[in-house]
């Protein structure tokens, strides 16, 4: 025979156990996938003490695949696998001169890649038309030296093709490099560097 206290004590297991169930279903892990596209532009932005600098690689060949540990709920943080790899040697600065003081100060010929880990999301995108900005976690590696950071992505949707652009600055001390100096000193490049990547993206669930 039940006693009060111990149909307390029922009844408080089996709210545990519903709050569980109702927890574990909504709460519940899946994976999605985005296919980066091979167009995609990467783009670092400097300057001298004389003059600005732009560098691109338009359309590099590596079509990456980035993986969202999605879950329900809106206020979760979304972990993320997944890199871009971006060749060092395929910046162009439309400047002969300059485009090979980029390259060797970034070390291209020992470390050939330019690479940005996604490492997580603090909500997953409602991929809907218009543009959104979430808060994220990457990795870049650069030179041998990596470096995490906070980005703010901006993703903007029209008819089914997915658009993700952000901008980070960084600076060649994060990657214990030096910044190029020409004409014995004269001409010195800014310790801060800008890149951007956009890329588009399909998204695929398993």
């Amino acid at each position: 025979m039940f006693t009060k206290h111990r149909i307390f004590i029922l009844i408080g297991l089996i709210g545990t156990a519903i709050a569980f169930t109702i927890d574990s279903s909504t709460h519940t892990a899946y994976k999605v996938k985005w296919l980066v596209a091979r167009e995609g532009i990467v783009k670092v932005d400097g300057s001298t003490n004389v003059n600005k600098f732009s560098c691109s690689i338009s359309g590099y060949s590596n079509a990456d695949t980035i993986t969202c540990y999605k879950k329900f709920g809106t206020d979760i943080v979304v972990l993320m696998e997944g890199k871009l790899s971006i060749p060092v040697s395929s910046f162009d600065c439309l400047n002969k001169m300059m485009t090979k003081d980029l390259r060797k100060t970034l070390k291209a010929s020992d470390f050939p890649m330019l690479t940005i880990y996604f490492v997580s999301l603090e909500r997953y995108p409602e991929l809907k038309t218009g543009q959104e900005y979430i808060n994220g976690i990457v990795d870049i590696e650069l030179a041998g030296t990596k470096k995490r950071i906070g980005i703010t992505l901006i993703i903007s949707t029209q008819n089914q093709v997915y658009h993700l652009m952000a901008t980070q600055s960084v600076h060649f001390s994060d990657f214990n490099l030096v910044p190029p100096k020409k004409m014995g000193g004269v001409i010195k490049a800014n310790d801060r560097l800008d890149v951007t990547f956009n890329m588009d993206f399909k998204v695929m669930t398993d």
